[in-house]
């Protein structure tokens, strides 16, 4: 198996993953909205802590991706988690995938499609020197306290926030795990435990920011991550690392028009609403009787 087919099927399987711990994470905030839950209290949940194993499953699948395939590759495959999260959701809901949710995923699955052949580049060989690493964390830290600011609509602010601490904690995955298996230097170099610590700092943050994201649903907060995740990357890996896409001024077009209908298919996937399902006859709990006031006017002729 080529490298790139090799990333792309760990993509796969981590988009997979990431998508049951958005969803697990969506129900878990549902319960606790009113609740006032903070950080404390999700400690004490286990619901919480199987979102946390499922993302940490996902983010290794992701890690051992990012070794075999370029960030222009690997991160755009993030969008399927959308695709995933859609029809898992729903049956979890007790509902069926509406046609709207359908169109959004085939959309979205043909633009990956068209994205994917122009990123198909070789394996990574370069690394963020230590430097660049702490600029782009330092502009990152800033953009997200911008963003996850007190405020109106916060969750979509939030989701933004948590999509691009990932997609910045993949770029600088993608460092640690080229400059610790290339042997040209020491395993724990000075470079790989820096960047360690920021990927754990950012990972971690974009895992809370997400939990509160979901106070407002899945759809909308979820595409936002999608989208701002690989657009977070791409940036870093085109500007820094030195990644380009492939076909030259062919493949820009095609990459625009994938990126158009991945586009369509996320707002579709976004403007649908979840209806609850309908109750059956055996849910339906009969309310008691209220007893009735005597009318007053037989009582008042009685009186006379």
């Amino acid at each position: 198996m080529s490298a790139t087919l090799l990333a792309v099927a760990l993509s796969l399987v981590s988009a997979v993953a990431y998508a049951a711990a958005a969803v697990a994470q969506e129900r878990l905030a549902a319960r606790t909205a009113g609740a006032g839950a903070g950080l404390w209290r999700l400690l004490g949940t286990g619901a919480w802590w199987w979102s946390v194993g499922l993302n940490a499953s996902a983010a290794l699948l992701h890690v051992a991706a990012l070794k075999y395939g370029p960030l222009t590759l690997v991160q755009p495959l993030g969008a399927l988690t959308l695709v995933a999260a859609v029809p898992l959701g729903a049956r979890i809901a007790g509902r069926r995938v509406s046609s709207g949710e359908w169109r959004g995923t085939a959309l979205t699955l043909a633009g990956l499609g068209a994205i994917l052949v122009t990123a198909s580049g070789p394996a990574p060989d370069d690394t963020l020197a230590l430097p660049e690493a702490l600029g782009v964390a330092g502009a990152t830290a800033a953009l997200i306290g911008v963003l996850s600011r007190r405020g109106a609509k916060p969750g979509l602010r939030h989701a933004t926030a948590s999509g691009v601490a990932s997609g910045v904690a993949s770029a600088l995955t993608q460092t640690v795990t080229v400059a610790a298996t290339d042997r040209s230097g020491p395993l724990l170099s000075v470079q790989v435990i820096v960047v360690a610590l920021l990927v754990a700092a950012f990972a971690a943050g974009g895992l809370l920011l997400s939990q509160t994201a979901y106070r407002g649903g899945l759809g909308a907060p979820l595409a936002m991550v999608t989208l701002s995740n690989p657009l977070a990357a791409a940036v870093i890996g085109v500007s820094l690392l030195g990644e380009r896409l492939q076909g030259g001024v062919a493949g820009l077009v095609l990459a625009a028009g994938g990126a158009a209908l991945a586009g369509r298919g996320v707002l579709l996937l976004t403007r649908t609403t979840s209806a609850p399902p309908s109750a059956s006859p055996a849910d339906v709990v009969p309310l008691p009787a209220i007893p009735t006031q005597p009318d007053p006017e037989p009582l008042a002729l009685r009186a006379s």
